[in-house]
């Protein structure tokens, strides 16, 4: 009898720590410190292409603001280049910036980067440097941005 005791108590423990281990992996963004991926430099040869036109639709482009953030991702791939994306997916996805995450779908289904991406368009219309931008990126400014009212001007 004291060894089924053991074994359900050993079993119970092994699901503990596995739910523990879930709920680090789940909750990584929140928790990671520092800067995520950017590039510090323009690109020195051509970046890789953001989604095609033909490619933006479907259910990940349901939405108005889907669509505008990825024209806005457009106006300004060099800089997407050189901004963090604190989504992390850096950490998940391994992109290297910002516009990383606009080279495929996952933009489209990331307030996030979404919104990041209208900040740093947003700011390079108002003539802001690239050092400002992404320092306003890393102080989370673009977390003001409102994507229901998202337009390009």
């Amino acid at each position: 009898m004291t060894t089924t005791l053991s074994f359900a108590h050993w079993r119970r423990s092994l699901g503990l720590i596995g739910i523990a281990i879930t709920t680090l992996a789940a909750t990584a963004q929140w928790t990671v410190s520092g800067v995520p991926a950017f590039h510090a430099t323009p690109a020195k040869s051509d970046l890789p292409n953001l989604l095609s036109l033909e490619e933006r639709q479907g259910i990940y482009f349901a939405h108005p603001y889907q669509q505008v953030s990825y024209r806005m991702a457009d106006q300004v791939p060099q800089l997407l280049y050189q901004m963090p994306c604190y989504c992390r997916c850096d950490l998940a996805m391994r992109h290297r910036s910002l516009h990383s995450c606009f080279e495929g779908t996952h933009a489209a289904v990331c307030s996030t980067c979404m919104a990041e991406a209208a900040y740093v368009y947003r700011e390079n219309q108002h003539g802001k440097s690239v050092a400002q931008i992404r320092a306003g990126i890393e102080r989370g400014d673009w977390q003001e941005i409102d994507l229901e009212t998202l337009h390009i001007d």
